[in-house]
């Protein structure tokens, strides 16, 4: 199961409380393998879910361990995968993009603002990224949290671009989605185009249909509608145009590795699954336009005079 806190519980993959006896979880097991069995045309993913999920919680050695950790002794995932890493020097001594702003940052203000509120006043919250607190919380608190992991994740790869390009992140704009911060996650330059990019994790598949994303659990959300309102707040400012409007998400929400949806205001609307993000800007995005060296330097001087930090 994906390190995310919007992922499933073992016990919510089999649809029984935690704290269901050992009959109960047995049966439970049955009933989803057999619905989610490929052979009988469940889907592979669920089907590995249920899998994953009884190795966790099948056995009680396995379950008292899951049931320990998600108490918070052991964490299952550990707190670690969630809190801020610790700053990590490069393994090679490549040289890394030119990266300005703070990614997730504001993200992470968010989620602590809204975690400390929902466990109420005068509550002292010692981990803010104690497992059992983070899945105890309302989804629309665990899914800030997922995504200021997602945003940290697309700097750590697009740092990777090298010294042709610059990334600034948290970028401020005058615009913002329901319930989000008015800022553009990443503003991406280099030779192969301006890219504006927004990092996301909603828990649950998501696919493009006529320039937009569609997905249960977009709950109505209008994603590239809203970044592309991000990204001409900044581009106004500064006089320029992206050339592209990316939207990353994890891996095994997107059906392709890369797919594109048309165009907003002439930037070429793309979803990437992360592990596809820093190829596919070195590589430009299908049908969006380089730039020159000349070019590419007269773009910046004009964003770095202008860009603000959320």
């Amino acid at each position: 199961m994906p390190d995310s806190p919007l992922s499933d519980s073992p016990y919510e993959v089999l649809g029984v409380s935690a704290d269901a006896d050992a009959a109960a979880l047995r049966l439970a097991y049955r009933r989803a393998l057999r619905s989610a069995h490929p052979d009988t045309g469940g889907d592979p993913a669920r089907f590995h879910a249920v899998q994953r999920a009884w190795t966790l919680i099948g056995t009680p050695e396995a379950r008292a361990a899951f049931d320990r950790g998600s108490r918070g002794a052991t964490p299952a995932p550990t707190r670690e995968a969630w809190a801020p890493a610790a700053p990590r020097r490069p393994r090679d001594s490549r040289p890394l993009a030119r990266s300005y702003g703070h990614p997730g940052g504001l993200t992470r203000e968010l989620y602590l603002d809204r975690i400390r509120e929902w466990s109420g006043r005068g509550v002292t919250v010692a981990d803010p990224y104690d497992p059992a607190l983070v899945r105890s919380a309302p989804r629309d608190i665990r899914h800030i949290l997922a995504d200021a992991l997602a945003e940290e994740a697309t700097a750590r790869a697009l740092s990777t671009l090298g010294i042709a390009y610059t990334v600034w992140h948290d970028v401020a704009t005058d615009a913002a989605g329901p319930g989000l911060p008015p800022k553009l996650d990443h503003l991406v330059l280099g030779p192969t185009g301006l890219f504006a990019v927004q990092s996301e994790d909603w828990g649950g598949p998501v696919a493009l249909k006529r320039g937009e994303l569609v997905g249960e659990a977009l709950g109505g959300e209008r994603p590239f509608r809203a970044l592309a309102a991000r990204a001409k707040a900044i581009g106004r400012a500064a006089r320029v145009k992206p050339t592209a409007l990316v939207i990353v998400v994890p891996d095994d929400h997107a059906a392709e590795s890369l797919q594109l949806g048309g165009s907003i205001r002439g930037a070429v609307v793309a979803l990437v699954r992360s592990s596809r993000l820093a190829s596919a800007v070195r590589e430009g995005i299908p049908g969006s336009a380089h730039l020159g060296g000349t070019e590419v330097m007269e773009v910046r001087s004009r964003l770095q005079a202008v860009v603000r930090f959320a």
